[in-house]
């Protein structure tokens, strides 16, 4: 079976992906998995890669799509995979559908979560960070007994800069910008999968899940 997902940050996707990984038993590709592997084989698109990663310049599309064929060839991919974090345009979305119609191999299910933009804002700005032993927690999921102070060892709690609400807002909505198209190209394909991404962790495996097996 080979699965797209796609979903917004703060979404859970990593935490999905991972169980939905296990219960079809294929392996979770993402993009920045996919570049590093390029870059410790010493590929030739990996090296290529690399020249443009340590010049903290974007990698062009061409490469992006070599290094995505190149790993969807190997052997564990076979059985199918789930690849997360590409396409993230149009265009790379039709570079994957030819790449893998040569391979004899199409997409079978795209699983977009969904989440209200209200509530991925604070999954993402309640983030703190113990300034001393670096200890993580959450306001909403993971808060410290005392606010503002680590349980752990008694530091200061702050809130890094790339999570405040301005800034994760940006990356929200230029998030949507980029992928409203890709949706609709799914859709139009009927490969797109709608899952509730605000239930329960358990709730939505098991959306997905069904999904999948084509019972929902």
């Amino acid at each position: 079976m080979n699965i797209l997902f796609m979903g917004p940050p703060g979404a859970g996707k990593g935490t999905q992906a991972e169980r939905i990984v296990d219960t079809f038993g294929v392996p979770h590709i993402s993009t920045g998995d996919a570049f590093r592997l390029a870059m410790k084989q010493g590929t030739p698109l990996g090296q290529k890669a690399k020249e443009y990663v340590d010049q903290g310049l974007l990698v062009p599309d061409e490469i992006t799509n070599g290094i995505v064929r190149e790993r969807l060839q190997l052997e564990d991919c076979n059985s199918g995979f789930l690849l997360d974090g590409f396409p993230r345009t149009l265009q790379q979305a039709e570079a994957l559908d030819g790449m893998l119609a040569e391979m004899g191999r199409s997409i079978d299910h795209v699983v977009n979560l969904k989440v209200d933009r209200g509530l991925l804002l604070a999954r993402l700005t309640g983030r703190r960070i113990c300034k001393a032993c670096g200890a993580t927690y959450h306001v909403m999921f993971n808060p410290p007994v005392q606010e503002g102070v680590c349980d752990k060892c008694g530091g200061e709690l702050y809130q890094r800069s790339d999570d405040t609400e301005a800034k994760v807002g940006t990356r929200l909505d230029e998030y949507i910008s980029k992928t409203s198209l890709l949706l609709d190209y799914y859709s139009g394909k009927g490969l797109l999968r709608e899952v509730n991404g605000e239930k329960e962790i358990d709730e939505v495996t098991g959306e997905i899940t069904a999904c999948l097996r084509g019972s929902l």
